[in-house]
């Protein structure tokens, strides 16, 4: 199935993974000895067993038209159903029940890229990450030629105008990558920024509103994000008023989305990984919403993330340095409307602690039948596990 283009077969009727359960043997070796341990590893977990083999093949280079035509896997149990379902977005709300409570995650994603030039003519990059401070000119980024982008260098929109960046000095350890960067110009990020595109992306779409959200809110430049919430690209102004009518809240919460969403997991095991913080608010009203619930279904691992956060500490505006993964109590959350994450990725880590070792079976079976992955690919489903005890 070409990128960008709506599945040919079927339409928007829920089938069963059995039924097509053939295509399964387009998975190849080395995928489906990848996937099949279903049982994760005891002790410290090594994040060479999350790394599943991804085929270049199925990252997706462009969105699908329209938005809620990605196609939507759907866990065993979400809907009494014994074995996975093959559906699309725009059958989310048959999924859901009066009382049910769709988060989303209303961020905005800053044109945090900026392609600028060195006085000697030579191109360097600037992908702005967050401001070291409210209101500050400073901010961590990172910078294109790293290493060969001294302390102290100015940066350019053009060779001939005035500078518009500062480069500082280097943030965290020499893996890190970050750095400390001045605006002398903050209006350049609106004049010349462009959307900060996953590097697997390798061509924009040509409306940059794709990568935003329908439902994504204006705030004020450090107030947004370095990347899309995924999970809430498939969503229409038409499909969040069909969950409505299905009887389901929509609430929102904001959670700027920073650093790890970048890069996989480089520590050797799960348990020595540093989770990066980010800031969020979640509304007193989505909170109270969320209590009230029959279910509470979470819109991407934003969403989770967010919602989790406020439920531990009782904080609901601040930053987070949560790391959900292994049996992660959780407390909020019932169902996850969740894309296909990049292997060895802290997403995938709280995907595995959010529904169990159930996710291998289903990205061996998204993988045998075309799904489309990462960030504008289709999406999944999932149940939390029957494990989860759901401490207070």
């Amino acid at each position: 199935m070409p990128s960008g283009t709506a599945p040919r077969s079927g339409s928007g009727a829920l089938t069963t993974g059995a039924a097509r359960s053939v295509t399964m043997l387009a998975v190849s070796e080395l995928t489906r000895d990848r996937l099949g341990a279903a049982d994760p590893p005891s002790g410290a977990v090594p994040m060479d067993a999350y790394d599943y083999g991804l085929p270049e093949t199925a990252i997706a280079q462009q969105p699908i038209e329209p938005r809620s035509a990605a196609r939507l896997l759907v866990a065993p149990g979400v809907d009494a159903n014994e074995g996975p379902l093959h559906a699309r977005m725009v059958d989310l709300p048959g999924l859901l029940r009066p009382g049910d409570v769709v988060v989303v995650n209303d961020t905005r994603v800053l044109p945090a890229r900026l392609s600028l030039v060195k006085a000697t003519g030579g191109s360097a990059e600037v992908l702005l990450l967050e401001p070291v401070a409210a209101g500050s000119a400073e901010w961590e980024a990172l910078v294109r030629p790293g290493r060969r982008v001294r302390e102290h260098t100015l940066l350019f929109e053009s060779i001939d105008g005035p500078p518009v960046v500062e480069v500082g000095r280097a943030l965290g350890g020499a893996e890190d990558g970050r750095r400390l960067v001045r605006l002398i110009d903050p209006a350049v990020v609106e004049r010349a920024g462009t959307m900060p595109l996953p590097p697997y992306i390798h061509e924009p779409p040509g409306d940059p509103e794709r990568y935003q959200t329908v439902y994504s809110t204006e705030r004020g430049m450090g107030d947004r994000s370095a990347a899309a919430p995924t999970a809430g690209l498939h969503f229409t102004p038409e499909l969040l008023d069909a969950c409505r009518q299905a009887g389901a809240t929509v609430a929102r919460l904001d959670l700027a989305i920073g650093l790890d969403t970048f890069r996989p997991i480089t520590a050797a095991t799960a348990e020595d990984h540093l989770i990066h913080s980010e800031r969020y608010s979640v509304p007193v009203e989505t909170m109270a919403a969320c209590a009230d619930a029959q279910r509470v279904i979470a819109v991407g691992t934003t969403v989770v993330r967010a919602l989790e956060s406020a439920a531990a500490t009782g904080v609901l505006t601040g930053r987070t340095s949560l790391y959900i993964h292994g049996d992660y109590p959780f407390r909020v959350v019932d169902l996850l409307v969740t894309n296909f994450h990049l292997p060895r990725s802290s997403l995938l880590l709280l995907v595995e602690s959010f529904c169990g070792p159930m996710w291998r079976a289903l990205y061996a079976t998204a993988l045998a039948e075309g799904y489309r992955f990462l960030s504008f690919g289709d999406a999944m489903v999932v149940g939390r596990s029957s494990r989860q005890s759901g401490a207070a």
